[in-house]
């Protein structure tokens, strides 16, 4: 069963500890500006580096700007073994808006950037954020390829696709990773996690803490999480951990606190028997 041990390669070449770390929440109010506290999402940062989690994801929008300038700080300079993944495809119009861009040209002035901030001369993992309605799938992967080509990105990811968009991006480049929204409450993505499943990619689900309360579903989550003496969300992080070994949970908290409750969650031990009572 699954321990925080445990280990996959994205990509045949960067290996991490299946459960990362998401730094989406490290923002302000509605993924906009400074935290509250930014002092202690620096010390948040260190933590989660000093606790052996090796894969922490970000995002050019998330802040926007603000998180990855946050992972320099507290970071840089960074442990061998620390792989970041960050994202481009999205501008930001305020608080809780979220607008797909996809423009070649537009994409390649995001790694720039997001470079200069990480204080990188190559990204490890970069992902296509989001489908722009206005642009070919090849059109934005393509300019990832040739960013990879320049060797400023090492691997190439995908964000919010369904199959037949993850196909097209196949098609321009060697994708590794997919990051769709999923979670024990929101399986949507099955058809997606089952194709890299197949392929060997890494599946990075957002959203992943979410469970389902007032449901067949959430009485079943309570009873193993009280089985266990543990919370609903860590069953739900230890269900994903469980549910195939090419996903790599990325919860993400503003608190040390929550963050060392995710962390615990790598030890649950689900019985076939408490994962059969999972599925719907």
């Amino acid at each position: 069963m699954t321990t925080a041990t445990d280990t996959f390669t994205i990509g045949g070449e960067l290996e991490v500890h299946r459960l990362g770390f998401g730094a989406m929440r490290i923002t302000g109010d509605g993924i906009w500006g400074e935290p509250p506290d930014p002092a202690g999402a620096r010390e948040l940062l260190r933590r989660v580096v000093q606790d052996g989690v090796n894969l922490i994801d970000t995002a050019d929008s998330y802040g926007p700007e603000v998180s990855e300038n946050l992972i320099a700080e507290a970071l840089h300079p960074y442990p061998d073994d620390l792989v970041i993944a960050t994202k481009a495809g999205l501008v930001r119009p305020g608080p809780n808006q979220w607008v797909p861009s996809g423009r070649p040209d537009r994409l390649k002035r995001c790694c720039e950037d997001s470079l200069r901030r990480l204080k990188l001369e190559r990204i490890d993992l970069y992902q296509f954020h989001r489908v722009d309605p206005e642009v070919p799938i090849e059109d934005s992967v393509g300019a990832l390829v040739e960013l990879q080509q320049e060797g400023k990105v090492r691997l190439i990811g995908v964000s919010n696709v369904n199959g037949e968009q993850l196909e097209r991006a196949q098609q321009i480049a060697e994708v590794v990773s997919v990051q769709n929204r999923y979670s024990f409450a929101d399986r949507s993505s099955d058809e997606v996690l089952e194709a890299c499943e197949q392929q060997g990619l890494a599946f990075l689900p957002w959203a992943p803490i979410e469970v389902a309360n007032a449901s067949r579903l959430g009485e079943a989550l309570a009873e193993v999480a009280r089985a266990h003496d543990a919370t609903q969300v860590q069953v739900a992080i230890a269900w994903l951990l469980a549910r195939s070994p090419v996903i790599l949970p990325i919860p993400g908290t503003s608190s040390i606190a929550h963050f060392e409750e995710n962390l615990e969650a790598a030890q649950l031990e689900l019985s076939q028997e408490e994962l059969d009572s999972l599925e719907p």
